[in-house]
This record gives structure tokens, C-alpha cells and sequence, in this order.
């Protein structure tokens, strides 16, 4: 149980952060840029990566954290980040795990 509420913490600090560091970025008032952030993308492919495929509970925590991070951005700035990391991720998961599942 203590488990699930370090990882809810760590995502809430992350999207705090994310917020943050959105609103720092870009002080226009709505989304302007459609671009898609490299960096955000690699940090949503690992966030995502170590929440999901790590069996470590820190490990985990901070993936949780940087996945969070990420989405936590103002609204319309890193959901394309995001979904390519959850579906790396989730397909990584698979490969990972295909031989327990048969």
C-alpha cells in the first residue's frame, strides 16, 4: 500500500514541476506551438519505461516522476510526448514479459 502512495506522490510532484516549468517556458496564453519536443519525448520514454518494466519501487517512483513531469505540462504542450511513451513503454513491457504470459 505504501508502494502506490510513494507513486502518487512522486507523479503529483512531477506534474507540479511539469506546470512549472511549462509556464516558465511558454507565457503565451494558449497553445501556439504544435511542435514535437525531443526532449520531453526522452524523458517520457524513460519515465514511463522505469515505471512500468523496473521492479524496483525507486526505480518506479522516479519514472512515475518524470512521467508525471511530462504530463503535466499546460494544456496541449507534451500529450504527443506522452502517448509515444506509453506506448514504448507498454509494448517494452510486453517484450519483457511475453515469456510468463504463455
Amino acid at each position: 500500500m505504501l508502494d502506490y502512495m510513494i507513486y502518487i506522490l512522486a507523479f503529483v510532484v512531477g506534474s507540479i514541476l511539469g506546470l512549472l516549468y511549462s509556464y516558465k517556458q511558454h507565457g503565451e496564453p494558449f497553445v501556439a506551438d504544435t511542435k514535437f519536443n525531443i526532449p520531453m519525448a526522452v524523458i517520457a520514454i524513460i519515465g514511463w519505461c522505469l515505471a512500468f518494466v523496473s521492479g524496483n519501487v525507486i526505480s518506479a517512483a522516479i519514472g512515475f516522476l518524470l512521467a508525471g513531469f511530462v504530463m503535466g505540462e499546460r494544456p496541449g504542450y507534451g500529450r504527443k510526448e506522452t502517448a509515444l511513451g506509453l506506448v514504448i513503454a507498454i509494448i517494452l513491457y510486453f517484450i519483457i514479459n511475453i515469456g510468463t504470459m504463455m
